[in-house]
């Protein structure tokens, strides 16, 4: 079974560009500790606070061993770090999803 992670974030419409900055981060970190990054998405019309990103894994088991490994990882303690620092994401939630298959 593949599970999909949908991260919504709720940023400071004020600091888009950093949030953008720390997303594109993702894009090489996420997949170097064994996420599939299938993408980050920015407010582009409408709510201007809500951005999305999107991970799948293999299984829960397989996400399990990417957080362990995100934790280890320097580039991504960093890139938490300079969100903390920034303050430019003021909530984030998680919710597992699975593909709907015929």
């Amino acid at each position: 079974m593949s599970i999909v992670c949908c991260i919504r974030y709720v940023i400071d419409p004020f600091q888009r560009n950093a949030f953008e900055a720390y997303a594109r981060k993702w894009l090489t970190i996420i997949p170097a500790c064994g996420g599939q990054c299938l993408g980050y998405f920015l407010p582009h019309e409408g709510t201007n606070n809500i951005a999305l990103a999107l991970i799948a894994f293999d299984s829960l088991a397989a996400y399990e061993t990417y957080r362990a490994r995100l934790k280890a990882d320097p580039a991504g303690m960093a890139n938490f770090r300079g969100a903390q620092e920034q303050r430019f994401i003021l909530s984030e939630e998680r919710t597992f999803l699975a593909p709907v298959e015929a």
